[in-house]
């Protein structure tokens, strides 16, 4: 009997040794939809409470289908019991809490439009505060917890008809650019009915009503093109304030202007951004200033402003004392420049946070004697502080991880995380940033039972000095000895950033590790997170310079002695797409390659993509002009068609106007009537966020098809 108790015993020993052998393995391709991030952390004025948002991926109806769903969680001040405190189907986003902490404000889809909700924190359901007609958003507390400050966006027709926005009835200062009209004459619609066998002005009305229902898009104007389709209106941020209590909202600041990034201070003060120029069209400003309005008078004041830079602001301090704002330039590629200033005007003096690095997400302590913020550098989003008597600044996290949200109450810090080892997860620390734990687990627990493969750092220095950082995964199951295909992934942007500290392409990396590739991607020069002069480091070269410093990870890579030479690949998105083709028409060393959502002709993209600012911010001017042309010619891989043979596959979504899907025609139309070996895949309904924030199922039929792709010709 002891002797069959014992056996049963090693059996079961084996066997649960057996089963957490075989439960432990790489990332597949529907973990993505396991992934949970977090982040838009705010802890109430007080510190009695923090809240922050979680986002989930979901089953939808149909079993292929997931969702998006938000929701918002909270937690005390020393990070204990986590918990989620909305459930709705329609989830929350963009938490506020008041300054006592008593009650939180956020927003909810409702009937197809956002609008603001508060919920009491001591219990009870959400009430919702606001239904305006054009949705709200951007919830502020004032600084007594009386009222919120909100944003709507109107178009140019609801704001032209509205009697809340416009009391009055006028029309813009500027020109609406219609031709043969005198300057908005085309408003006046007179009291003819409509009628197309009738007078011209009844013919006119006629032809408005066509435009109303979506029957015609009359566009008359420079930007038309949105992220997912053309648009003949114009839209307008307007700013809000209504009773925390409920009521009827007022205007703050409305008219034929955005207003961005509105800050409350005081009942006398907030801040905003807008064009400088209200006599001018909106569309051919870039420019954009900093102005004062007191919310009870409504009377403006320019503070900063210049030609050819746009001003933006940063953040306000907790007393009101001071201002941050970044200046950048509209015509030239740069870094932005981040300033503090005195609202009280006690000081006059400037002080500049020089960093060389984009900057974002200020919040000071609350002595006010230091400024927190993230920034960009070396593959990592790093949180630093900058001391407002010293003007020094110092790092206070790694270089291996990516700081996504944060806020600050006293002495510690409440921030979200992105690492190779967990995409997303919150963690408490002190106020620099030591002794940090991490207080949910959100992505933990599933991975507990997933094989990763970290990257190991490298760097080189290309013909130009600059030093290039590169990261190498190898196969979750390397062995030495093996040979093991890889794969060249390339960031787009060009300004993109990767890196341990960018959470975007996690899954992608950590999928094809599993699948039995390595994965090799660096940070050529153009890219962001190592100062200006690498930043223009591809001015007038989008294609040969950034190859070389691609290509040379790649080499690098294989000097490792690992790599089958006969088994590369490369793939890439956007900027990258474009980079991709521009390789394979110039190196034959991949056995296939796959180029998504990229810009293949720049003449045309500068027509065609809602990002053609680009054109004039890399190439220094427009496809007319005869020395851009040929510079443009020489930059476009659609030029050196003629020389790509190697396998392809093409992605692009069908709403896709940030490159636009006419450059993924021209280039797969091309190397079809050549008769190379070239696919062609379009997602309905897909923008340019396909591969970030799209359609779920879209994202995982991406990344099959890649893979199943670069199967055939291994």
């Amino acid at each position: 009997m002891i002797r069959l108790l014992l056996v049963i015993f090693l059996i079961s020993v084996v066997s649960a040794y057996a089963y957490t052998q075989e439960s432990i393995r790489g990332i597949s391709v529907t973990d993505l939809t396991l992934i949970k991030t977090a982040g838009n952390i705010d802890i109430a004025k007080n510190g009695t409470i923090a809240v922050f948002t979680v986002q989930n991926i979901e089953p939808d109806a149909d079993k292929w289908e997931y969702k998006y769903v938000t929701q918002i969680w909270a937690t005390d001040p020393a990070g204990n019991n986590p918990r989620q405190l909305t459930s709705a189907k329609e989830g929350a986003s963009q938490p506020s809490l008041s300054p006592d902490g008593k009650r939180l404000a956020f927003v909810r889809t409702i009937n197809a439009k956002p609008q603001i909700f508060i919920l009491n924190m001591n219990g009870g359901e959400a009430i919702q505060l606001t239904k305006i007609k054009y949705g709200a958003s951007n919830p502020q507390w004032t600084t007594n917890g009386e009222q919120i400050i909100f944003s709507s966006t109107a178009t140019l027709t609801d704001i032209l008809s509205d009697s809340l926005l416009n009391p009055s009835k006028e029309t813009p200062k500027w020109d609406y650019e219609k031709p043969g009209f005198n300057p908005n004459s085309n408003f006046r619609t007179g009291q003819v009915a409509a009628d197309p066998d009738g007078t011209i002005d009844a013919i006119r009305n006629y032809l408005a009503i066509n435009e109303k229902d979506n029957k015609a898009k009359v566009i008359d104007r420079v930007k038309f093109q949105e992220e997912s389709t053309t648009s003949s209106g114009i839209n307008f941020n307007q700013v809000f304030i209504i009773p925390a209590s409920g009521g009827n909202p007022k205007t703050v600041c409305n008219g034929f202007r955005s207003f961005t990034n509105p800050v409350f201070v005081n009942d006398t003060l907030m801040f905003f951004n807008t064009v400088p120029n209200p006599q001018l069209h909106p569309d051919r400003q870039e420019e954009m200033a900093l102005f004062s309005i007191n919310p009870k008078t409504g009377v403006e004041k320019k503070l900063f402003g210049k030609d050819s830079f746009a001003y933006r602001i940063m953040g306000v301090s907790p007393s009101g004392k001071w201002l941050a704002y970044a200046i950048d330039g509209t015509k030239e590629i740069r870094i932005p420049v981040v300033k503090v200033v005195s609202i009280d005007g006690k000081s006059n003096k400037a002080i500049d946070i020089n960093t060389d690095r984009n900057i974002s997400g200020i919040k000071w302590n609350a002595d006010e004697n230091f400024i927190y913020y993230t920034l960009q550098t070396n593959g990592a989003v790093q949180l630093s502080r900058f001391n407002v008597n010293t003007g020094k600044s110092e790092k206070l996290t790694d270089d291996i991880s990516g700081i996504t949200s944060f806020d600050i109450n006293g002495n510690s810090i409440l921030f979200a995380k992105t690492s190779v080892a967990n995409p997303s997860e919150i963690f408490i620390a002190d106020a620099l940033v030591k002794n940090s734990k991490q207080i949910t687990s959100l992505n933990s627990n599933w991975l507990k039972n997933r094989k990763l493969s970290f990257p190991e750092k490298h760097s080189f220095v290309n013909e130009k000095g600059m030093s290039v950082e590169y990261w190498v995964m190898k196969p979750i199951d390397f062995k030495p000895g093996n040979k093991y295909p890889l794969l060249l992934e390339i960031h787009g942007g060009p300004t993109a950033m990767w890196g341990p500290g960018e959470s975007s392409m996690w899954h992608e990396y950590q999928y094809f590790c599993s699948k039995g590739f390595g994965v090799v991607y660096s940070n050529p020069r153009g890219s962001s997170g190592y100062g200006e002069q690498f930043l223009r480091g591809n001015l007038s070269d989008w294609g040969a310079g950034p190859a070389s410093d691609v290509l040379t990870a790649l080499d690098k890579t294989v000097a490792e002695n690992w790599a089958d030479t006969s088994k590369l690949f490369v793939t890439g998105g956007s900027y990258a797409g474009y980079l991709v083709t521009w390789i394979l028409g110039h190196d034959k060393r991949f056995k296939a390659a796959c180029s998504q959502r990229g810009v293949y002709e720049l003449g045309t993209f500068f027509g065609e993509g809602n990002a053609s600012r680009l054109v004039p911010g890399y190439f220094g001017g427009y496809p007319w002009q005869k020395d851009v042309k040929v510079l443009l010619d020489r930059e476009s891989p659609l030029t050196y068609v003629n020389n790509i043979t190697t396998p392809l596959i093409i992605f692009h979504g069908e709403n896709d106007l940030r490159t636009g899907v006419i450059q993924s025609e021209m280039l797969y139309k091309s190397l079809k009537t050549l008769a190379r070996p070239v696919e062609y895949v379009r997602h309905p309904g897909a923008t340019h966020e396909i591969t970030r924030s799209g359609n779920n199922r879209q994202r995982i039929d991406q990344m099959l098809r890649t893979y199943e792709f670069f199967l055939r010709y291994l």
